[in-house]
């Protein structure tokens, strides 16, 4: 029967390895666990948002109208967003928001400064006031018969409120003397013939007489020194039932209004 035949010396060696190694895998085992027992380190708190900032705060004004005569009033009219207080200068604390009626004796800046957590925000409205003017004098020394020689009437077509073209001229002349006299105020009647009802010629003698205003308008007479009345048939110059006296009746008539 053989025996194994062992070598000592390379017996040893592998003993020797074998328990190098065990010892290895021992160690990295024990550094695991110590590992294992230590809790995970907690993540650092995220950053703290930045503090929110305020708006800054909005503020318009208005002044309605914005030019006057004085002694006339304005209505001043403001808004504003964000803002917590609100000052106009001349006027002192108002609301974030409001209207206010003034009236300033001359050319006025109303200044509106507004503040809220956000700062302060300003607005300026113009008011431009104007002296008054004197009211107009009228001529006393001009008479009625003077007037009515110098300002002649407009005649008009059957049916028909429309400026004739031979009527341009007349307007011409009572224009101009009316230019002449600026203080002068006048009143526009308009007639009709007899034919027709009454009401149809009430309405037609209106037309008439806005017709020979607009047309006095239009050659330079301020409209605020005309005013107009119809008459329609209810006076009549003559009183003949012919077309020549029907002529006479369609007419716009100017006399001082005094």
């Amino acid at each position: 029967m053989l025996t194994e035949f062992r070598n000592p010396v390379s017996f040893a060696r592998r003993s020797y390895t074998n328990r190098r190694s065990l010892a290895i895998i021992a160690g990295l085992a024990a550094t695991l666990a110590i590992a294992g027992c230590h809790k995970k380190a907690a993540a650092p708190p995220p950053p703290a948002p930045p503090a929110a900032t305020a708006p800054e705060p909005t503020a318009s004004i208005t002044a309605t109208p914005d030019t006057i005569t004085a002694g006339q009033s304005v209505v001043l009219t403001w808004h504003s967003t964000d803002a917590t207080s609100a000052t106009i200068e001349g006027i002192g604390p108002v609301p974030t928001a409001g209207t206010r009626t003034v009236s300033p004796t001359e050319s006025t800046d109303f200044n509106l400064t507004v503040t809220g957590d956000g700062g302060t925000a300003n607005a300026t409205a113009h008011v431009t006031v104007n002296a008054p003017q004197a009211a107009p004098v009228q001529e006393s020394n001009i008479t009625e018969q003077e007037f009515e020689e110098n300002v002649k009437p407009v005649f008009f077509d059957y049916d028909s409120y429309s400026i004739r073209p031979d009527a341009q001229s007349v307007i011409s002349q009572d224009a101009s003397y009316l230019n002449q006299h600026p203080n002068l105020k006048v009143v526009i009647g308009g007639y009709c013939d007899e034919r027709g009802s009454v009401e149809y010629n009430l309405a037609l003698g209106e037309n008439r007489a806005n017709a020979a205003k607009q047309a006095l308008v239009n050659a330079g007479i301020s409209p605020d020194r005309l005013r107009t009345v119809s008459y329609g048939k209810e006076k009549q110059f003559c009183t003949e039932h012919t077309e020549s006296c029907w002529q006479l009746n369609r007419r716009s008539q100017f006399t001082l209004d005094q």
